[in-house]
């Protein structure tokens, strides 16, 4: 019987639990969530640049609000940094959003502003909303990350010397050290009062470019001047450092006009603001809610021209946020930066999955009837573009369930490259090297009605570039990862010298091995008894016991049964030096071969005896989820989304039952898709209480002897 993986894998995740500074364990709290992606570039001391996310619940309609944040996330990471954009979901406060997440705050109509004094009651009711200025300084801050980027901070409200309305934010930048590149101030305020409170705060305000001018947000001119400016992004690191360097304990503002071609009339603009102000006066709106209806209101009193500039101004804001963040990196490296803050504490970045294998772009073209038929005819289809490669398939799954991999892969420098690494954006693409006048790897599959695989056509000579020299490279981060995946399209030499260093530095590797062509590489040579396991279906599994010139019979199993039957035969002799043998069954499910003990599956190496092991043999069949044929768009990422599952239930600890039915659950999702790994896979999606909700056919176990 299995039970509870032993998935220590060398015992590093224990290491590594003492290893995190204080501000990073109580980022881990109960009220923080960490992006992956944000949390690596924090340990390893990257730029990081903070994004607010009332802009995308309060300050823009749906679906511009969704379109704007991911491309000034995109604008963020094209100019060296990784963003952060900041929000609250369901009572937890988020340092990085998925997709997925990114589109709830922007369809929602129930999220709150959030500033500092919300923070405890929206947190205490378990409520979600989008962090203002203020809110998000004080989350960026205690991430130490020191630069945010926003479109236009609050300020003075017109008529504030008698109402008294004045924006939080103002307090905020005099208490908490963030700097914040915006356009200035809201326009719809009076700037003139907001410079004077800036000062009384101590807050060093200057613009960004040739000109003290201050920008009006939506025009390029307000008619005041700040008091300094700083000509280029250099500069502005370099306030910023100094700033920080002296611990006063105020935030910077570097205001950014909007470009100029992209900025509104300021007549027009302010005849809006006027007309806006007399109709929230006489409809009684003050407070938090004062500032959206004023932008609602100029954005259809100015035809849109507003809601134009509004989303040039962010983006260009994010272009230079990104480029001081960088700026302001390198300042700090240079003068030991973090060094003081771990104290005696010896900071060590997380270890994390690797994955080393193929990259493609896809076209996939599926007949619309069961039978395809030949002699040159045009079967009527549907023919789409995704991106796959089983190597890409592994990380990409793992990464959409929060165990973000270093993907280590081969590309062209081409036109398919800049469309995979745009889609890819989710995952941590650091290691894909991109070779000038090679091809990124293409491959075409036909596929029947029925969802079955016709035909495929491939262009993979790019893959031979994943050489043992290039992944040699990223030696140190191999020897420290919790687990690695190294698919069949990896040369044969690059395999061996994965497996060499699996043995000498006791590592996990799972190889998968691809198609049947390739399934044997890592068994032309010892190579393969370093391996923790393998993922093949019946037919690479058959391959590769030819290979160890083990019997196989002539004729493939045409019942599950038998199917079972079969590949419990050729499991066997692996099981002498593999942990385990995960063999796919299509539709049928997935066979688990093992060893059992005293209850539990063993998969760190060193921990049996391998004299004893055949007396420990043990195998567990898992039937899949049904799927209806009709629903079947695409089985190309299926298994690779099977095997994903598993490892990330493994690297979490999970029961066995429940790793597997992980793996299960991702692939009937990308059985729906059109994508080979379906976007809809999440740890949201998929985790062990999805898996508690839902009726299981009951696993068959049995113990080899």
């Amino acid at each position: 019987m299995i039970l509870k993986p032993a998935f220590t894998l060398g015992g590093r995740v224990a290491s590594v639990a003492c290893r995190v500074l204080q501000i990073r364990r109580y980022l881990n709290g109960s009220d923080f969530c960490i992006h992956p992606l944000v949390r690596e570039a924090l340990d390893s001391r990257r730029p990081v640049v903070a994004l607010e996310s009332t802009i995308i619940t309060h300050g823009m309609p749906y679906p511009q609000n969704l379109s704007m944040a991911r491309e000034v996330e995109e604008i963020i990471r094209a100019n060296g940094s990784v963003p952060a954009t900041i929000g609250i979901l369901s009572g937890r406060i988020h340092v990085g959003l998925q997709n997925e997440q990114l589109e709830t705050l922007a369809k929602s109509k129930k999220t709150i502003k959030v500033s500092r004094r919300d923070l405890p009651y929206i947190l205490s009711q378990g409520l979600s909303g989008g962090t203002t200025v203020a809110g998000t300084m004080i989350v960026a801050h205690k991430a130490k990350i020191p630069v945010f980027v926003t479109g236009g901070i609050g300020g003075v409200h017109r008529g504030g010397e008698k109402t008294l309305d004045v924006s939080a934010d103002l307090t905020e930048l005099g208490r908490t050290p963030v700097a914040v590149i915006s356009a200035g101030v809201k326009s719809i305020l009076d700037i003139g009062r907001t410079l004077e409170y800036l000062e009384t705060q101590g807050v060093c305000v200057a613009t960004f470019g040739d000109s003290r001018e201050f920008p009006a947000f939506f025009c390029h001119q307000s008619g005041f001047q700040a008091p300094y400016h700083v000509q280029n992004e250099e500069d502005a690191a370099q306030l910023i450092a100094r700033s920080l360097n002296l611990q006063l304990g105020s935030g910077v503002l570097i205001a950014v006009p909007c470009p100029e071609d992209q900025a509104a009339s300021g007549q027009l603009i302010e005849e809006a603001i006027q007309q806006a102000l007399r109709e929230a006066r006489e409809k009684g709106i003050t407070g938090k809610e004062l500032t959206p209806f004023l932008l609602q209101k100029l954005n259809k009193l100015s035809s849109g021209e507003s809601l134009r500039s509004n989303i040039a101004l962010i983006k260009n804001n994010a272009k230079v946020g990104s480029r001081i963040a960088v700026a302001l990196n390198k300042i700090q490296r240079a003068q030991g930066w973090g060094d003081d803050l771990a104290q005696n504490e010896k900071v060590s970045p997380v270890p994390r999955p690797v994955v080393i294998g193929g990259i493609n772009v896809d076209f996939i073209a599926k007949a619309r009837d069961a039978t395809i038929v030949g002699g040159g005819q045009t079967n009527p289809s549907t023919v789409r573009q995704s991106f796959g490669g089983v190597g890409r398939n592994l990380a990409d799954c793992l990464s959409r369930l929060g165990k973000t991999p270093l993907f280590i892969s081969v590309m062209g420098k081409d036109e398919h490259s800049e469309s995979a690494l745009r889609y890819c954006k989710h995952m941590d693409m650091r290691g894909v090297l991109r070779l000038e006048g090679h091809n990124t790897a293409t491959y075409c599959s036909v596929f029947t009605g029925s969802g079955e695989l016709s035909l495929g056509l491939g262009d993979m000579d790019i893959h031979q570039q994943i050489t043992e020299q290039y992944v040699s490279t990223f030696k140190e981060t191999l020897c420290s990862a919790p687990l690695v995946c190294i698919d069949g399209n990896v040369p044969v030499s690059t395999i061996q010298y994965v497996c060499q260093i699996a043995r000498e530095h006791h590592l996990a590797v799972c190889y998968e091995p691809t198609d049947v062509d390739k399934a044997s590489k890592p068994f032309l040579s010892e190579s393969w008894r370093a391996l923790a396991c393998i993922s093949p279906n019946l037919r690479e599994l058959r391959a590769i016991n030819r290979t160890l010139g083990h019997p196989v019979s002539a004729d493939m199993p045409s019942t599950l049964e038998d199917a079972v039957k079969t590949s419990l035969t050729l499991a066997r002799p692996l099981l002498g030096e593999l942990y385990f043998v995960v063999v796919t069954l299509g539709q049928h499910g997935v066979l688990v071969c093992s060893r059992n003990m005293d209850g539990r599956l063993c998969l760190r190496p060193g921990t049996f005896n391998k004299a004893t092991a055949a007396d420990e043999l043990c195998a567990v069949h898992y039937p899949a989820i049904p799927v209806p044929a009709e629903e079947i768009v695409n089985v190309s990422g299926a298994g690779d989304s099977l095997m994903a599952g598993i490892l990330a239930g493994l690297l979490a600890g999970e029961d066995m039952d429940d790793c597997v039915r992980m793996g299960l659950l991702s692939a009937s999702f990308s059985l729906r898709s059109y994508e080979p790994v379906s976007p809809d896979i999440s740890a949201t999606s998929v985790n062990v209480a999805r898996l508690k909700a839902q009726q299981w056919p009951v696993a068959k176990r049995w113990k080899l002897t």
